[in-house]
C-alpha cells in the first residue's frame, strides 16, 4: 500500500532550468520604440465588470501593449466590499468611510515587489481614495464602510529599462489613472450611488530629439517612447459636473510658466474624457445585458 502522505518525485530524470545571466541580459541593447499614436490619442482599453462574483462589485481593466518595443501593458483587477456596518466600537460617522488599498503583484514590474505594501503603493492608495471620495454620495450610508482593493497584475513598465533611469515615477501616473477608472466601474457594479462616473487621464510634457528642440505635450505617455519626460499630471475628472476630484503632478517645471501647467491640465481632462467613454460603454452593456436577461 502506497504512502499517501509522501510526495513522490517524477519517474524520469529532470534537468534544472538554467537562466540567462542578468548582467549579460542588461548589456544587450533593446530596440528603441517610438510613439505611433497621435499626441492626443490614448491606447485601447478593455473594461469588464462582474469578474468576481463573491464581491459586492468588481471590474477588470486592460490597456493594450505598445505596438513596438518590449513594453508591457497595464492589467488591473478591482473588488469592492460593502457598504457594511462598522464595528460597534467605532465612533459614529454621519457618512460612509472609504478605504482604498492598492497592491502590485510580485511579478507586476521588472523589480520584484514584496508582499508588504511599500511607499509607492501607499501613495497610490491615498490618491485613489481622494479621487473617489469626490464622486461617492457618502451621506446615504451613515456608520458604514466600503473597502476598495485593487491588484495590479501587470504594471505598464518597460522590461528592458532599468529602474535606475527613473521610469517608475511616470509609470505610477498611468497606474493611478487605471486604478481610478477600474474602481469607478467596480463601484457602479456594486450599486453604490455616485454623483457621476469618475475616470482619470494622464498628460505629460516630453522632449524628443536634441536638447534644443521644443517639448511637446502628449496624453497616455509611455516613457520608453520618448527621450525625456519633463513632467506629468494625472487628473480624475467628472465629465457631467465638469469637476476635478484629484490632480497629481510630478516633474521639474518652472513655476513662472503657468501656460504649460494649464495645457497639461487641459490635455489630462481630454484623456480622462476618452477613458470615461469606455467606462460608460462598459456600464451600458452591463445594464443592457441584465435588462435583456430579466425580460427573457
Amino acid at each position: 500500500m502506497a504512502d499517501r502522505r509522501r510526495i513522490n518525485g517524477p519517474v524520469g530524470t529532470t534537468v534544472a532550468p538554467i537562466f540567462e545571466d542578468d548582467v549579460a541580459q542588461e548589456s544587450k541593447e533593446a530596440p528603441k520604440s517610438t510613439r505611433s499614436r497621435a499626441p492626443n490619442a490614448i491606447r485601447k482599453m478593455y473594461l469588464k465588470t462582474g469578474v468576481t462574483p463573491s464581491a459586492s462589485g468588481s471590474a477588470y481593466l486592460e490597456i493594450e501593449t505598445s505596438a513596438k518595443g518590449p513594453v508591457s501593458g497595464l492589467k488591473l483587477t478591482c473588488t469592492v466590499h460593502g457598504p457594511r456596518s462598522l464595528p460597534k466600537s467605532t465612533p459614529f460617522s454621519p457618512h460612509m468611510i472609504l478605504s482604498a488599498h492598492v497592491k502590485y503583484a510580485p511579478f507586476a514590474t521588472q523589480q520584484r515587489r514584496g508582499y508588504i505594501r511599500d511607499q509607492t503603493e501607499r501613495d497610490l492608495g491615498t490618491q485613489l481614495e481622494t479621487a473617489l471620495r469626490g464622486a461617492i454620495i457618502a451621506d446615504r450610508w451613515p456608520k458604514s464602510g466600503v473597502d476598495i482593493i485593487i491588484s495590479i497584475i501587470e504594471g505598464d513598465q518597460d522590461r528592458a529599462t532599468s529602474k535606475s533611469q527613473g521610469d517608475e515615477t511616470w509609470d505610477m501616473m498611468n497606474a493611478l489613472s487605471g486604478c481610478v477608472t477600474v474602481a469607478s466601474a467596480a463601484l457602479a457594479d456594486a450599486g453604490i450611488d455616485c454623483v457621476d462616473t469618475v475616470a482619470a487621464g494622464v498628460a505629460a510634457l516630453v522632449q524628443d530629439g536634441s536638447a534644443d528642440s521644443s517639448p511637446t505635450i502628449v496624453v497616455d505617455p509611455i516613457p520608453s517612447e520618448h527621450e525625456k519626460v519633463l513632467g506629468a499630471c494625472c487628473i480624475a475628472y467628472l465629465p457631467t459636473r465638469d469637476e476635478i476630484t484629484n490632480l497629481w503632478f510630478k516633474g521639474n517645471l518652472p513655476a513662472s510658466e503657468m501656460d504649460l501647467y494649464n495645457q497639461l491640465v487641459d490635455r489630462g481632462i481630454e484623456a480622462s474624457r476618452s477613458a470615461n467613454q469606455v467606462l460608460v460603454e462598459c456600464l451600458g452593456e452591463t445594464i443592457g445585458g441584465a435588462a435583456s436577461g430579466q425580460v427573457s
